[in-house]
């Protein structure tokens, strides 16, 4: 069995991180969402919120899994059997964050392969960081995340009606 894991903080998921697990679902047998506890990066929603939210929308695919990990993602590869790391890359910015997070993984073990997915053109520009900004202001996002989602950031920055 083919298992890749997709790494992330999904502080919140999006649509282009949904359209990246589901071209990865068609590649591997099984896909984890690994969702990672990084207090460094002061997130919006707690890890058990994060999974919850990706878990929400994915309650059709049985060959994904949603967990969530402290530490190095090649040791969480490891005890999972997974054969690579998935990552999705939007723009040419992307890119050299990407390659050396994948250079990093590889050198610290290099049995693990890193897998490069974009997300559909409608999903480019879409980051969770700039979903969180707009919803400083306004809960008129829709197209860019889940309806799950727009609930959770509604009621976190108050937009509830």
């Amino acid at each position: 069995m083919k298992i890749g894991i997709y790494p992330g903080s999904f502080d919140p998921i999006t649509n282009g991180h949904l359209d990246v697990i589901n071209r990865a679902r068609h590649i591997f047998d099984k896909v984890i969402v690994a969702v990672a506890n990084n207090a460094a990066k002061k997130p919006l929603f707690t890890s058990e919120e994060r999974v919850k939210l990706i878990e929400d929308n994915l309650l059709d695919r049985p060959n994904i899994s949603v967990i969530s990990f402290d530490g190095l993602i090649v040791d969480l590869a490891k005890q999972t059997k997974a054969v690579a790391l998935i990552r999705g890359l939007r723009a040419v910015s992307d890119f050299e964050h990407e390659f050396q997070m994948a250079q990093m993984n590889r050198h610290l073990d290099d049995s693990i392969e890193t897998i490069f997915l974009m997300p559909n053109e409608q999903f480019f520009f879409t980051s969770s960081n700039l979903v969180k900004q707009v919803f400083k202001f306004t809960d008129r996002e829709r197209r860019l995340i889940p309806a799950n989602v727009h609930a959770a950031l509604s009621k976190k920055f108050g937009h509830e009606a």
